[in-house]
């Protein structure tokens, strides 16, 4: 959550220059009105949330076989009666259930 206490200060108050250099949070000379701590933490945790969410959406969108192959598995299952396809989709949702 660390790695989001610049991005949160400046989701938080755009407006206003912000650095943060380890916990030292040094605002512009015209902030005011600044976030306390717990609404920096907050918006902190928010943004680490919607990362990991992002990074679990993208592994498991890339864990689908291509389109092309998923068509060339319909097909084969198709001619040969198989279940290749049903199979790979199977395992993929298995494997990255939906939170």
């Amino acid at each position: 959550m660390s790695n989001f206490i610049a991005e949160a200060c400046i989701s938080l108050r755009p407006e206003y220059g912000v650095s943060v250099e380890g916990d030292v949070i040094t605002w512009s000379d015209n902030a005011n009105d600044i976030p306390t701590q717990n609404e920096i933490d907050v918006e902190a945790q928010r943004l680490s949330n919607v990362a990991d969410s992002n990074a679990y959406q993208l592994a498991r969108k890339e864990a689908y076989p291509s389109l092309g192959d998923q068509l060339d598995m319909q097909y084969h299952d198709s001619v040969d009666g198989t279940t290749t396809w049903a199979d790979a989709i199977a395992k993929v949702k298995t494997d990255n259930p939906k939170g």
